[in-house]
């Protein structure tokens, strides 16, 4: 090959490999994937109808979620990702807004989740096909009986992988998850999550830990296992604690931004202080009913599919 050909084939593999990553939870967001309220169809009576099936506090109000999510979108593009809306289809349900847990982007590929909430099963194969179309390749899909959800899974460092083992989240996903990345180098480290509200409640490990920088984590210590503790501090994360009075409000679901930059939910202003505090440049938007209603905050809401 001449030197010119060679020079361009770096140039197209730089360029492909630059459309997708996914070993870092922290590194600057380039690259992004929402589903709205209106894609999502939480302006048909037929999917609100399902809000108490579905775990939501009370029906959504479509129009104030919308302009929440509007708000989050402006926030993301503010901090020069590229935000991209995932298309709509027949087999969503209200969660499907909360577009992280359905895949999880590596390196390599897309890993296709099986969530462990029946109803969003079906997500897992829509990710995957709008990723095939960004070029991005899946690299493999959880099969029965295994159930994950992205929200279990927390990348420590671009060669460690913690999972949560939950109700949605069970122990043969974890097992294909651990057989797919060890080859890769990829260490895979399962933990406990404590029961809470029990089975029809979303408690994943994102809810108890969000990583903010390659040092920092806030957590919601109390709810973590001592083995994660250990973990955390064994790795040398500092570790912030929410306000526990703003546990409700999902204080600990937060968004790295990048460059000590995070995405908060307005309502959590104690523990959105403790975090400027710290040095983090904290903005946010408001999640009454996009977020608190449904139980899912930033980290929930976003698909990041490209950082560095």
């Amino acid at each position: 090959m001449s030197t010119h050909g060679k020079f361009l084939a770096e140039m197209l593999s730089a360029e492909k490999d630059a459309r997708f990553n996914g070993h870092s939870m922290v590194d600057r967001l380039q690259r992004v994937s929402v589903c709205s309220p209106r894609t999502v169809g939480w302006n048909k009576p037929e999917r609100v109808a399902r809000w108490r099936d579905l775990g939501f506090l009370h029906p959504p109000d479509f129009d104030t979620a919308q302009v929440q999510h509007e708000a989050l979108c402006q926030e993301l593009e503010a901090a020069g990702a590229e935000v991209l809306e995932l298309p709509p289809s027949h087999e969503l349900t209200l969660d499907a807004v909360y577009a992280h847990d359905a895949a999880l982007p590596t390196d390599f590929g897309i890993l296709t989740m099986r969530p462990g909430k029946p109803n969003r099963v079906p997500e897992g194969k829509w990710h995957s096909s709008f990723c095939g179309l960004l070029g991005i390749p899946m690299l493999a899909k959880i099969t029965p009986p295994g159930t994950t959800e992205a929200g279990d899974i927390v990348w420590l460092d671009s060669k460690t992988l913690l999972i949560g083992r939950s109700y949605r989240t069970n122990a043969t996903g974890i097992s294909q998850i651990r057989a797919l990345l060890a080859p890769k180098g990829v260490e895979v480290t399962s933990v406990p999550l404590p029961y809470g509200a029990g089975p029809s409640t979303c408690l994943h490990l994102m809810s108890l830990i969000s990583l903010l920088d390659q040092q920092t984590a806030l957590v919601d210590l109390p709810w973590l296992a001592v083995e994660t503790v250990e973990l955390l501090q064994g790795c040398g994360f500092k570790l912030i604690e929410i306000d526990y009075s703003e546990r409700k409000t999902l204080a600990c679901n937060v968004l790295a931004l990048g460059e000590k930059r995070l995405l908060a939910l307005h309502e959590n202003e104690k523990t959105n202080t403790k975090l400027r505090a710290a040095g983090f440049d904290v903005r946010t938007f408001p999640g009454s009913e996009l977020c608190i209603n449904g139980g899912g905050g930033p980290t929930c809401l976003t698909r990041p599919l490209l950082r560095g």
